[in-house]
């Protein structure tokens, strides 16, 4: 009888933004359980570090650096990846950004980053793995979305919002399109996570809000990473569609 530990032990997972808080903490916890992760981010520095220690712990791990902002970067993680590893089973597409303000404060460029780094990162990764986890017959994206994609986060998370509800239309839509090709899709919406997704505001009215925020409810990023496990562990036949967590004083 197959437990669920060995349903990731030997897996290949790419963890995006995987130099810090939450997908550092998701590459550590599959690593852990026996997955071979390729780390990817812009930090190489810091991806470097982890991997050893992922190595020194005993795990099989490597950087790849990344901005999912660009498509040819995601699509030469995905060729590295079966270049080391021989197979893509995994992607959790993790990085993201949240610069907050409000709208009237006009920030465009923020605007253009949080929807290249938010929306096109989420789809260049899917565009890059799912050609061969259809053609292998089975594959996991784990988009991380937010509890803002569940409900506006108004007045200074409107676009951040926006580009969370997309993810999470972007999931529920694939998940329909590739329900018979063996590839599962889970949407992971959290709340106030510990990452440095918090020190993204310019605006300094709305950093010193955000701050407050997550001073006061924020959980550790393991509790993200521990439901990632939770989903990729699952029977192959099993897909968790969506996970939502946040921190028990959370209200919004």
């Amino acid at each position: 009888m197959t437990s669920v530990q060995d349903n990731i032990q030997g897996k290949v997972a790419i963890v995006t933004g995987a130099s810090s808080g939450l997908g550092e903490s998701t590459a550590r916890h599959l690593a852990a359980r026996g997955a071979r992760v390729v780390l990817a981010a812009r930090r190489t520095d810091r991806l470097e570090q982890v991997v050893a220690e992922i190595r020194e712990a005993g795990g099989e791990a490597i950087a790849v650096a990344t901005d999912v902002a660009k498509h040819a970067d995601l699509e030469k993680l995905a060729a590295k990846t079966i270049e080391a590893f021989g197979r893509i089973d995994v992607l959790v597409n993790n990085a993201g950004v949240m610069p907050l303000s409000p709208l009237d404060k006009l920030k465009v460029d923020e605007w253009d980053r949080t929807i290249d780094v938010n929306i096109k990162g989420v789809l260049y990764g899917i565009a890059a793995v799912l050609p061969r986890m259809k053609a292998q017959g089975s594959g996991h994206i784990v988009n991380v979305a937010s509890i803002a994609g569940l409900k506006v986060f108004t007045p200074i998370g409107t676009v951040y919002s926006a580009t969370k509800h997309a993810v999470r239309a972007i999931s529920e839509g694939l998940r329909v399109e590739v329900g018979n090709s063996g590839v599962r899709v889970t949407i992971v919406s959290p709340g106030a996570v510990e990452s440095e997704l918090k020190h993204g505001s310019s605006d300094p009215e709305s950093a010193a809000g955000v701050k407050a925020f997550y001073d006061a409810n924020q959980i550790p990023a393991d509790s993200v990473a521990r439901a990632v496990v939770y989903a990729v562990e699952q029977p192959a036949n099993v897909d968790i569609n969506e996970v939502v967590l946040r921190p028990v004083s959370q209200e919004f």
